[in-house]
Formats: C-alpha cells, sequence, structure tokens
C-alpha cells in the first residue's frame, strides 16, 4: 500500500512529462498543479481513485482487528488492490493508479510474510517518506525545489519542449539538442522569486513526510498495528489532498506571472 494516492511522482493517473491534458481530460494527481482551477476531487484521481487508494487499508485494519493473524489480513489487502486492476482491465479503462497501488501492497505483503511481523506490511511506506522527505530537503537547499522540478516537467519535459518547425521551403529546422532543451526548461532558475515560492511550496512536502514519520514510525516500532493501519488511512489521501491544494496556492500565481522567464 503506498503512502499517499500516488506519490509525488508517483501521482494517480501521472501524464508523462510533456502530455497536455485536453479539455475533455481532468488533470488528476500532481497535473492539478498546473491547472487553471484547482479540483479537490481530481487531485486524488477522481471518486474511483479514492476507493482504490483507501479499500485495501480499510480492509488490512478490519481483518486484523477480526482476526489478529499476519496472512488473512495482508492476502485480504492484497485481494483487493489485484480485484481493483481486473476490474479496469475488464472494462478498459487506465490501470495506472491501480497497479501502483498493486505494487506497494505486493512489496508490504512480501515484507511482512518474510518477516512474520503484520506491521512490516507499513514498512516499505515509512522507507518510502523517509526517502521522499530527504530528497525535498537536498532539492531546496541546491536550489532545485523539487516542486519545481516536477511542476516545469509537467508543463512541457524535456523531451518535445520544442517541436521542429517548418521552414518556408518544407525542410525542417534541426532538433535542438538536449543542451538546449535542459537551458530552455531550466529557465525558471533565473528567477529569484519563482524559486522562493517553489521552495515554500517544497516545504509544504516535507512537512507532509515528516508529520507521517512522526506519527507513524513509534507506532510501527511499539507493534501497534490497528492503530498504524488508522494512522495510514488518516494520513494518506487527506494529507495528500491538503498538500497538493496548498502547493497549487503557492505555485499558481507563479505559472501566471507575465514577468517569468519565458518556458521553451
Amino acid at each position: 500500500m503506498t503512502t499517499s494516492p500516488p506519490e509525488p511522482d508517483a501521482a494517480p493517473d501521472a501524464a508523462p512529462a510533456g502530455t497536455h491534458v485536453t479539455p475533455d481530460e481532468p488533470a488528476r494527481g500532481m497535473r492539478q498543479l498546473t491547472a487553471e482551477e484547482f479540483s479537490l476531487t481530481e487531485s486524488v484521481g477522481g471518486v474511483r481513485g479514492v476507493a482504490e487508494t483507501l479499500l485495501p487499508g480499510v480492509v488490512f485494519v478490519v481483518v486484523y482487528i477480526a482476526t489478529r493473524e499476519l496472512m488473512p489480513t495482508i492476502l485480504s489487502a492484497l485481494g483487493v488492490s489485484l480485484l481493483a486492476v481486473v476490474v479496469r482491465l475488464v472494462q478498459r479503462t487506465p490501470v495506472t493508479q491501480a497497479f501502483s497501488g498493486v505494487l506497494g501492497v505486493v512489496i508490504g505483503v512480501v515484507w511482512a510474510w518474510r518477516s512474520g511481523e503484520v506491521e512490516d506490511f507499513f514498512l516499505f511506506s515509512l522507507l518510502t517518506n523517509a526517502a521522499y522527505l530527504l530528497a525535498c530537503v537536498v532539492s531546496i537547499l541546491v536550489r532545485w525545489p523539487g516542486v519545481g522540478v516536477v511542476v516545469e516537467l509537467l508543463r512541457s519535459g524535456l523531451a518535445g519542449a520544442r517541436e521542429v518547425e517548418k521552414r518556408e521551403d518544407g525542410d525542417t529546422t534541426p532538433e535542438p539538442s538536449l543542451g538546449d532543451l535542459f537551458a530552455g526548461w531550466s529557465a525558471w532558475r533565473r528567477d529569484p522569486v519563482t524559486v522562493r515560492r517553489y521552495a515554500l511550496a517544497t516545504w509544504f512536502w516535507v512537512a507532509l513526510f515528516g508529520v507521517r514519520l512522526a506519527v507513524k514510525t513509534p507506532l510501527y516500532l511499539d507493534a501497534t498495528t490497528e492503530w498504524l493501519g488508522i494512522a495510514h488511512l488518516v494520513m494518506g489521501v487527506p494529507l495528500w489532498a491538503l498538500t497538493l491544494w496548498a502547493t497549487w496556492v503557492v505555485v499558481h500565481p507563479v505559472l501566471k506571472n507575465p514577468q517569468r522567464p519565458p518556458h521553451p
């Protein structure tokens, strides 16, 4: 089970960098950061995305409280995640979010099964949060705030940042080099205001991961599994959505600022 609907990167139904969302296709997950208006529902992957994210955790907690047994608990959570993928495959709908949830659950199941300790089901999510927290802090210190990197990649990406232009004679101009693409994409770093806003927004994610670790780590160490499962649910989708909204509030003026360096 993942600690957030899709990770910062692992955002629900996130489009590849450089993919533009069509008017009929809602911007979901991290793509909400570049949306004109923020949608709380779409930020967590829609109603179906919320269900697919929460159900494995709900089933885990309920079955564990009822049985206090390892295998029924972890297998029931895995079964719910697999069912979500199967339903999407049958309906021929995108499986990105459901599959990412299954991957996290599978890792948790394997770790808990190997150790024989049911709380190890949550160890992968704890380690993931710690890694994201460290990455965010480092990105701020080196003045490449993580939120800025993600937002700018979502806006256009390196690949395809510039399309080959047609000349009047029908020929095409040479495609820009990787160095040209990188220079154009990173132009936002020349604006101190933009960098400061991206850094502030990245601190929100540091706080998110830090709070999760501060609450869940003691519960994990004390093997208080039922409360660990409840904390995992409460601090998953709700905190993710709140942090994403706060990030959008800070980032949106940057994207609308006519004085910011031109984007390729």
